[in-house]
């Protein structure tokens, strides 16, 4: 897992609608790197909803926002309009980035055990070192500790 001060490492993954997001495009703002297991899963929904609700302060702080997941773009889409998301979902379809990162894991779920994203949420400077890394996200405490680590 990726700790704090190591930089985030070269990715470059599509959005929702085809078009490229890299460590070079998000360079020079402070950025939210949030893992999620997979689109229109309840405690995912519960997530996303919540950046959705807060991203005019994330906006104001000069935050950027993005959502990445396993999901092709076609479901990112759907689970964009089904929820009225107004931030980029981006597509790590092999797991390079999440393996690169830390966070494509093995889980366990109701007794099976399988290869999957561990909820985590990375927050990066603007030279793209890592800030700041929750991991095992309570979803219901995410964004008060985004703003807590935000606010310094």
């Amino acid at each position: 897992m990726l700790q704090k001060g190591t930089q985030f490492p070269d990715f470059t993954l599509k959005n929702q609608d085809g078009e490229v997001v890299s460590n070079e495009t998000i360079k020079g703002q402070k950025a939210i790197l949030y893992f999620y297991p997979r689109d229109n899963t309840p405690t995912c929904t519960t997530e996303a909803c919540d950046f959705r609700d807060n991203l005019s302060y994330f906006n104001e702080l000069g935050v950027a926002v993005y959502g990445i997941s396993g999901d092709s773009q076609r479901k990112h889409q759907n689970f964009i309009a089904k929820h009225q998301l107004n931030f980029d979902l981006l597509v790590d379809a092999d797991y390079q980035l999440s393996e690169a990162v830390g966070v494509y894991q093995l889980k366990k779920s109701f007794g099976k055990t399988s290869m999957g994203i561990v909820r985590t949420t990375f927050v990066l400077d603007e030279e793209g070192r890592v800030l700041d890394v929750i991991e095992k996200v309570k979803v219901k405490e995410q964004i008060a500790q985004l703003k807590q680590i935000l606010e310094g």
